[in-house]
């Protein structure tokens, strides 16, 4: 495995992890603050578009190089 190879598995699994850790934190808030089902809604789809992007970032710069 080269040194390319190993930071971009780390990368992908350190950017898992923490946003497995942001999804319990905004899990817990939106429970205790008793929010609207609307505000919610919101709140996630914010949360998943943003690694999404991520995602969708990369493979466009794979197919185009």
């Amino acid at each position: 495995m080269s040194l390319e190879q190993f930071e971009t598995i780390g990368l992908w699994l350190g950017l898992g992890a923490l946003y497995f850790f942001i999804v319990l934190a905004i899990r817990d808030v939106l429970k205790k603050s008793g929010a609207p089902k609307m505000g919610q809604v919101f709140v996630w789809l914010v949360l998943f578009l943003s690694p999404f992007v991520f995602i969708v970032k990369t493979i466009v710069q794979y197919f185009f190089e």
